[in-house]
């Protein structure tokens, strides 16, 4: 099984005509994404990140590809419990990367920050571990 760079996903989710080198490498992508293959907690994070940084993709289509991604049967996700998770969390309005980062802290007792507005934001999703603000 091979490990996919966020690149690969991009060019795979992303139809991007104006850029002739996604354009070149599209299909080399398609045939990486026809095959088993392994996607890593940081590549997820990064494709959100490309999606909705570089591309100016809206929520709603970042979390439709982040989906679609999770539901391609030979496809494994590393920690595949906290990106849906975190991917659950980004739905209800929270930044991924921060939905992520609780996520994969489940097995602390806290998440502890000094970012208000997280601590606010998760706190009403009841998410889990609990979010501390320090002070």
């Amino acid at each position: 099984m091979k490990s996919l760079d966020t690149n690969v996903l991009a060019r795979f989710f992303i139809d991007d005509p104006d850029d002739p080198e996604a354009v070149r490498q599209r299909p080399a992508a398609v045939a990486a994404l026809a095959q088993r293959a392994l996607v890593s907690v940081t590549v997820m994070l990064e494709l959100e990140w490309v999606m909705r940084g570089f591309y100016a993709l809206p929520r709603s289509e970042v979390a439709r590809v982040m989906r679609a991604l999770l539901g391609i049967g030979h496809i494994a996700i590393e920690d595949r419990v906290a990106v849906l998770a975190a991917l659950d969390a980004f739905d209800a309005g929270l930044d991924f990367a921060d939905a992520l980062h609780i996520a994969r802290s489940r097995q602390a007792a806290a998440f502890v920050t000094f970012d208000r507005r997280l601590a606010r934001r998760a706190t009403s999703l009841a998410l889990a571990p609990p979010v501390e603000l320090l002070d």
